[in-house]
């Protein structure tokens, strides 16, 4: 018998011993599944390891008796699939080549590569689309001296510690596999002892490819997507910052982008008001909030404008039930206008032109009015403002707002006082009056005094139901408080103060006058 047949006396004999049909069996599964050991297995094995103690089962525990047994018949199969020319006398290699139905399943394996017959030296499992990681129990087969695992997709890492213990191998092909990138300190040592070749395209060596995809991406890539960032961040710095947090963002600071996604593109049906100088939108700002944008169009200089900002830097400042808020501003060179909250309501224009309102509101609305610009006196002396009656707007709680303003001088009280006499004649004079007033005529003032104070029908609004002889005597006495105002001769005009304190005094007489009445309608019903 030739040297190398020792190693199968025991797994050739003794399955031709026991049953001739192995080799020749359907599959090597039905083989596992229904041969058993014989009687004088455990005494064969014994005479084996006595012949050549170096088989790998001799240094088994009786337990792994099964596990021999199956891997004596799995070597059977396997020296036959690998076409090796007599099994019985030599079993130099392992060929599994482009086996890709079977490779798997002799991999599977693990007691026979456990075990592995000491004759073998070539292993080939090339081209087999293998999947998962490097199997590791190939390499119990230590004596092997070529090893090829080409054209797979194994991945992981390659154990390149255990090849220390594979001293015979000298041909390692890894070629064609997807394992993880390795460190060079383990690949120098490889490259010393298998050629470079066997390494190529098997994810161990660093890919070129990538570096210079890397380098492409950090020259050009990279400096492009900077310049994006840059551009986006830039964009909503400066054209949309209701993007960014709100501490973030400054504050009451408007960009034409921001003001024209508010009104849609500046749609048509948004627009509001238009006249000479002034485009009036409503809007919705991007947290939901309604305003009302005045987008002015005339072209100012550029120390203007520096002016315009200045003014609603303080005009964002006021916070007064009475005045419309003003929430911020758009300043720049291509557009100029503020934005102010969103009021459901009409000008006081509008209120005493629609349905007559009874004195008891009137008074209310000129109350209101009053302590708004004393808030504005006391508090902000320098911000100026319009009290017509197109301008002066009403919620729908009949609140009045001053909506229009502007940076005047200090010494401006004595004209605001005349502009609130000639809002309270409005309120209370017929239409024909108003209409004079609006076209701006000097002598309807001394018009009116002239018809005061036994012509009071000529000028009051006989709409206005002053049914008792103490609410003429009222209404009298507040046109003459209007005619106060309006004189700005020295000394006679009086303090918004004392003009506040006698149209309180007048809503205080009306509900005690209605009180009253209330108190004797009940009386009479009794």
């Amino acid at each position: 018998m030739a040297p190398m047949s020792e190693n199968f006396i025991f797994f050739f004999l003794l399955t031709m011993a026991t049953c001739s049909s192995v080799i020749f069996s359907a599959s090597v599964i039905e083989d596992l599944n229904t041969l058993h050991p014989p009687l004088d297995f455990n005494s064969t094995i014994s005479k084996n390891c006595h012949l050549n103690p170096s088989l790998r089962y001799c240094s088994a525990s009786p337990m792994d008796l099964i596990e021999i047994f199956k891997s004596s018949i799995v070597a059977s199969h396997l020296c036959n699939e690998s076409r090796n020319p007599n099994c019985v006398e030599s079993f130099p290699k392992i060929d599994l080549r482009s086996r890709p139905k079977i490779a798997p399943l002799y991999l599977s394996f693990h007691f026979f590569w456990k075990y592995c017959p000491l004759s073998i030296h070539s292993i080939d499992l090339s081209n087999n689309s293998l999947k998962g990681s490097f199997p590791v129990d190939v390499l119990e087969c230590k004596q092997i001296e070529v090893l090829d695992l080409s054209r797979n997709e194994l991945d992981g890492e390659v154990p390149f510690r255990i090849f220390s213990d594979l001293t015979n191998l000298t041909v390692l092909n890894l070629s064609n596999n997807k394992f993880t990138e390795s460190k060079m300190s383990d690949l120098e040592l490889f490259f010393k002892r298998f050629n470079s070749s066997s390494f190529i395209s098997s994810g161990l060596l660093p890919d070129h490819r990538k570096y210079q995809m890397k380098a492409v991406i950090l020259l050009f890539v990279f400096p492009i997507l900077v310049i994006v960032v840059v551009w986006f961040l830039w964009w909503l710095c400066f054209h949309r910052p209701d993007f960014l947090p709100r501490m973030l963002r400054r504050k009451n600071k408007f960009t034409p982008a921001m003001l024209r996604a508010a009104t849609g593109g500046f749609l048509k049906k948004n627009l509001i008001v238009k006249c000479k100088g002034v485009d009036i939108y409503s809007g919705v700002l991007r947290d939901g909030t309604e305003v009302r944008i005045e987008i002015y169009g005339n072209e100012i200089s550029r120390e203007s404008r520096k002016e315009f900002i200045e003014e609603c830097k303080i005009l964002a400042q006021l916070s007064h039930k009475n005045l419309v808020k003003l929430l911020g501003w758009c300043g720049n060179r291509g557009m100029r206008a503020i934005v102010i909250e969103w009021l459901e309501g009409e000008s006081i224009d509008m209120w005493l032109s629609r349905s007559p309102p009874p004195w008891k509101r009137r008074l209310k609305v000129a109350k209101g009015v009053l302590e708004g610009m004393l808030y504005l006196q006391e508090e902000w002396p320098g911000v100026d403002y319009d009290l017509r009656t197109n301008s002066l707007l009403l919620t729908r709680k009949l609140v009045p707002l001053i909506s229009r303003f502007k940076l005047g001088h200090r010494n401006g009280s004595s004209n605001n006082i005349y502009k609130f006499g000639v809002l309270l004649l409005e309120m209370i004079v017929n239409p024909q009056l108003r209409d004079e007033i609006k076209q701006g005529e000097s002598d309807f003032v001394g018009y009116i005094k002239m018809q005061l104070p036994n012509n009071l029908q000529a000028v009051i609004n006989e709409d206005i139901e002053l049914q008792r002889e103490s609410m003429v005597n009222q209404g009298k006495a507040a046109i003459n408080l209007a005619l106060m105002c309006t004189d700005q001769s020295s000394g006679h005009q009086p303090n918004l103060k004392y003009i506040f304190d006698n149209v309180t005094r007048f809503l205080s007489n009306h509900k005690m006058h209605e009180t009253e009445e209330g108190r004797h309608t009940r009386i009479l019903s009794r």
